[in-house]
């Protein structure tokens, strides 16, 4: 996938790109993190990751899952946008109250387009993929505004899930290369 605002690789890059040593939430270890709530605490690089979602979203989309943490600011952003309204998705059904996986409209029989920050590995998509199906949801695409899976694979090919991202790590990586140069 690619962006149409141009500027916007270089500027999530020099937002919210840190070195280091991070451990990710697949457990694998990193030398760089992207902390992606660098840029949605940013009211107008926000609004531009989010004007990026709205045109990546299937055109058959009934409802945006906004995956907690970070998927939930990208997705409501998106949802003042387009209109289309939003379920909240837990990484676990509360343990009280209305015991729900999801806040928001119910997404039985509904076509519900995830929406997250960063995917490396797709874990927490893989996890929120099956406990919608499980509820009846209909999910078959993920909207990222990062995709740091290795070019060309699909982290989440074995629940048949298309991803669809913004910005790659490559193309944050050519953005970091030309702003060094």
């Amino acid at each position: 996938m690619t962006t149409t605002d141009t500027s916007l690789a270089a500027d999530i890059d020099a937002t919210c790109r840190l070195t280091g040593e991070f451990t990710l939430r697949s457990g694998q270890v990193s030398n760089e993190y992207f902390d992606k709530y660098l840029f949605e605490a940013d009211p107008l690089l926000l609004a531009r990751v989010a004007r990026e979602v709205a045109q990546l979203l299937p055109a058959d989309a009934e409802l945006l899952g906004g995956l907690e943490m970070g998927g939930i600011p990208i997705a409501t952003a998106v949802s003042q946008l387009v209109g289309i309204p939003v379920v909240f998705v837990r990484k676990k059904a509360k343990e009280y109250g209305t015991a729900k996986l999801a806040e928001g409209s119910s997404y039985d029989g509904r076509k519900v387009v995830l929406i997250e920050d960063v995917i490396t590995t797709g874990g927490a998509v893989r996890d929120a993929t099956k406990a919608l199906r499980e509820g009846g949801a209909i999910v078959e695409t993920v909207v990222c505004a990062i995709d740091r899976s290795p070019a060309g694979e699909n982290p989440l090919a074995d629940v048949a899930l298309e991803v669809r991202a913004v910005l790659t790590k490559a193309q944050l990586d050519t953005a970091r290369a030309a702003a060094q140069a």
